[in-house]
């Protein structure tokens, strides 16, 4: 286990230095084939407030999109505590618990880190799984915050829209300027070649940057199947919840 925990952190390093290095591939190839970073400035501008907005208010743009409703000791005294416990053997503070009322049984945790975290189950959830099931699907979501998966897994988020955004913008700004480009060109090999390359780029990046996503979060899965067994000290509980009719596990 705790071989597959060491190579998933280093798996999910070398992932993000390949999304990195992308983004700023992608930056350079647009650059040189526009030959002018306006648009781009523009991009950034606007992809730097959205990741302040993600980053910082994350948890509360996702509590609110869902109406959750806090999880209140007196009201649940042995959810509460379940969580409280699990946040005692991991050495974290506990992060804020809501309840969303959907049939569907689902849970998820986010916050950029473990001092603004949130774990949220649904009601479906509470209702289909017994105590060990339950036990197993928070220790994986406090799993999540421990290793710090929220925080990474938003950066993720940013770092795919800000793709997105980039290649938009730049496939727009190529279609209502070709005109004019086409009349006052003095020719440029490379920098026509570079443009059909930028045009593909801008069409694929965002798939391939949904690619990286979903292999950083599928490693930083197996992560957190593996840290939850550690705190409950009992597989079997996760992989119960596991088999359900649906994924119980954010």
């Amino acid at each position: 286990m705790y071989t597959q925990i060491e190579s998933n952190k280093r798996n999910t390093i070398i992932l993000m230095g390949i999304f990195l290095i992308f983004i700023i591939g992608l930056g350079y190839v647009f650059s040189y084939a526009y030959n002018d970073s306006l648009f781009l400035t523009i991009a950034v501008i606007i992809a730097t407030v959205q990741s302040v907005v993600s980053y910082y208010y994350s948890d509360s743009i996702a509590l609110a999109i869902s109406g959750a409703r806090v999880v209140v000791h007196e009201e649940n005294p042995d959810l509460y505590h379940l969580l409280e416990n699990l946040c005692i053997t991991a050495g974290l503070p506990q992060p804020k618990f809501y309840i969303i009322n959907d049939s569907a049984p689902n849970a998820f945790a986010t916050g950029r880190d473990p001092n603004h975290a949130v774990i949220c189950v649904t009601s479906g959830l509470l209702e289909k799984l017994n105590k060990n099931e339950l036990q197993g699907v928070i220790a994986h979501e406090l799993s999540h915050i421990g290793n710090y998966d929220t925080r990474l897994m938003t950066v993720i988020v940013i770092l795919v829209g800000v793709i997105a955004l980039v290649s938009d913008m730049f496939l727009r700004s190529m279609f209502w300027s070709g005109r004019r480009r086409s009349s006052d060109s003095s020719g440029g090999q490379v920098q026509a070649i570079m443009a059909v390359v930028a045009i593909v780029l801008a069409i694929l990046s965002p798939i391939i940057a949904m690619m990286l996503q979903l292999a950083i979060s599928r490693k930083r899965e197996y992560l957190a199947d593996a840290t939850a067994v550690s705190l409950t000290r009992y597989p079997d509980g996760l992989a119960s919840a596991s088999r359900g009719p649906s994924d119980k596990g954010g």
